[in-house]
């Protein structure tokens, strides 16, 4: 199973901001850091103030800040709500499934308990537990902006 680049990005952005708690940071900003466009990145922010993860503060000194406490924010709904379609196979979608085999196939069942134990340990975590030393990942992610700008 691989993530989507959207989903990839959305942990991302949403880490950062967990380790900036109360800043308001410009799209931008993580862009550079993490060497993204930043077009695609005001994409999947958009994507994130739509699911109400993040909030959207326009304007002069506008950016972007988490909408809830870290700890709230699961890891599992993340990328369920993010990455879309989860079906790993063609014959988990019953609209698109055109495989002859699918009604005698063993391995639907097995896929989907698969797919269930992955969400199931992300449903263990929220993007609080990825912050377990968020001094060092604030130094890190501040040294790379420093790299960004030339210092």
């Amino acid at each position: 199973m691989q993530l989507n680049l959207k989903t990839d990005y959305s942990l991302r952005l949403l880490l950062f901001l967990a380790v900036h708690p109360g800043e308001v940071v410009p799209v931008g900003r993580v862009a550079k850091v993490f060497g993204v466009s930043s077009h695609h990145l005001a994409k999947v922010a958009q994507t994130l103030a739509d699911l109400g993860f993040i909030a959207v503060q326009r304007g002069r000194g506008g950016g972007i800040s988490l909408a809830e406490n870290p700890s709230q924010v699961s890891l599992s709904a993340v990328v369920r709500k993010v990455e879309g379609s989860l079906a790993l196979v063609e014959c988990f979608d019953p609209k698109t499934n055109t495989c002859v085999i699918a009604p005698v196939c063993g391995l639907k069942k097995i896929l989907h308990e698969a797919q269930g134990a992955f969400f199931a340990v992300l449903g263990k975590y929220s993007l609080a537990d990825l912050l377990k030393n968020p001094a060092a990942l604030r130094a890190l992610l501040h040294q790379q902006e420093a790299l960004q700008r030339g210092v």
